[in-house]
């Protein structure tokens, strides 16, 4: 990026910023979803930046604009399936109804047990699989051991893929680093398999026979003696089973798993990085940066969600401010010293209480007693008063609100410009916070229609 001259102290700040809102392109959402060659769409972002509503309004949009999508989530939450009418989602494509356009919405969510066993059925026989299902180790691994969901991921995103029954896959990842904890699937995978413990384990069954079952108990004595008393002789023997079951099938997963990866780095895929204009998360937005581009994933860009705007941006923080002490002073903005009037009722009135003393009270003309008005009691005054009086508070406290709102937008610009002055190569969609949570195809719509249109525009 180009350094400038330094400019004077009054106007560094609008330079800085005009500079680098020049410098982050803006990101184009419709041409990435209307381009055919676009297969698949992977959001990720850290926790609470609205990456499943983003990956969902990604979908709606693409749909009602002609392409047949699906949209994945690995996020146990039921968000999705609330905002698209859902009331549950599983590990099987289910349409989503009320798209507005030629195109189809398909929604599911990961689950990772089931992905697993179906591996199992289908790269083994009848037999060898309820043997595999059945064992107490394959149970615990496939519930929810380290690493298995991300793997499951990659598998299930592999299958969807290979289908080629959807135009776009849309993923929406887990919360924070680990949304990218499924691009080191392949290397952990493969680490798993040649561990000595698994190498150990797998020997009997490439010796086979009682041979095998011999060097099993030869192996098996070196590790009993401290293992066995901490997992169990039991346990050692499930994974031993499960791993001479499996034997045939751990070439596969790993051939897979790598084949996912390589799918991630083509041109056809697209990463899109979801934050919030906040310190943390643009901090984590600039993780995942870094760490796609060591890895060669293509990066389209990142959504800046719930930006706040204003419409009466033009009244600074300080003027609002100004105005608002001068209001709850009994002053009038921007009046010249020494023409301002008194406070509360008596500005109100027009006159002071001295002043009113001095006044002679006017004579009243001669009438008919049945004619004649009665007197306002002093409570009926009472009401001018208080509304007055509540006026200029309330206007005190809406210019206070609006400084509020102001340096909100003064602290989300400074952390965006902090990102794209490092990242200016990446292009940026904002996003305007919207006034309620997205829970209806209609809130969809709605977040399309702002990454779509590129910049926060209220």
């Amino acid at each position: 990026m180009t350094r400038t001259q330094p400019t004077p102290r009054s106007s560094a700040t609008s330079a800085r910023t005009s500079a680098l809102d020049a410098a982050a392109a803006p990101l184009e959402i419709d041409p990435l979803l209307d381009d055919p060659d676009t297969r698949i769409i992977v959001c990720c972002g850290s926790g609470g930046v609205g990456k499943t509503t983003t990956a969902a309004a990604l979908g709606v949009r693409a749909a009602e604009r002609g392409r047949k999508v699906v949209v994945l989530t690995i996020d146990p939450a039921r968000r999705l399936a609330q905002s698209m009418g859902i009331d549950s989602l599983d590990n099987t494509p289910r349409q989503v109804k009320g798209v507005e356009g030629p195109g189809e919405l398909h929604a599911m969510m990961l689950d990772m047990k089931r992905t697993f066993d179906e591996i199992v059925e289908a790269h083994a026989d009848r037999d060898r699989a309820r043997a595999i299902l059945d064992n107490p180790f394959y149970q615990s691994l496939s519930a929810g051991f380290a690493g298995t969901q991300e793997y499951m991921a990659m598998e299930k995103l592999g299958q969807l893929r290979a289908r080629d029954s959807w135009d776009l896959i849309v993923v929406d990842t887990p919360p924070s680093r680990s949304a990218l904890d499924f691009l080191d699937a392949p290397k952990r995978l493969g680490s798993f398999l040649d561990g000595k413990f698994i190498r150990l384990l797998m020997a009997p069954a490439k010796v086979g026979g009682r041979a095998g079952m011999k060097f099993l108990n030869v192996g098996m004595s070196m590790m009993t003696g401290t293992i066995g008393k901490v997992l169990g002789g039991q346990f050692l023997g499930d994974v031993q089973m499960l791993v001479t079951a499996m034997d045939s099938m751990f070439g596969g997963l790993r051939t897979r798993a790598e084949a996912t990866y390589r799918l991630l780095q083509a041109p056809g895929t697209a990463f899109l990085v979801v934050a919030a204009p906040e310190r943390d998360a643009l901090r984590e937005a600039a993780y995942f940066v870094q760490r796609l581009a060591a890895e060669e994933m293509p990066l389209a860009g990142l959504v800046l969600n719930r930006v706040h705007g204003s419409g009466a941006a033009r009244l600074s923080a300080e003027r609002a401010l100004a105005a608002a002490e001068n209001l709850e002073e009994g002053g009038i903005v921007d009046q010249e010293p020494g023409n301002a009037p008194s406070r509360g009722a008596e500005a109100a009135a027009g006159s002071s209480p001295r002043a009113s003393e001095a006044a002679p009270e006017p004579e009243s003309p001669a009438s008919d007693s049945s004619t004649t008005a009665p007197a306002p009691e002093a409570d009926s005054v009472t009401p001018s008063v208080t509304s007055v009086t509540t006026v200029e508070q309330l206007t005190a406290g809406l210019l206070r609100l609006h400084a509020e709102r102001m340096q909100v937008l003064a602290r989300e610009r400074r952390t965006r410009d902090r990102f794209t002055a490092l990242h200016p190569e990446v292009a940026v969609a904002e996003v305007a916070a919207l006034p309620g949570d997205v829970h209806d195809l209609a809130g969809l719509r709605a977040i399309g229609d702002h990454l779509a249109a590129g910049r926060s525009t209220t």
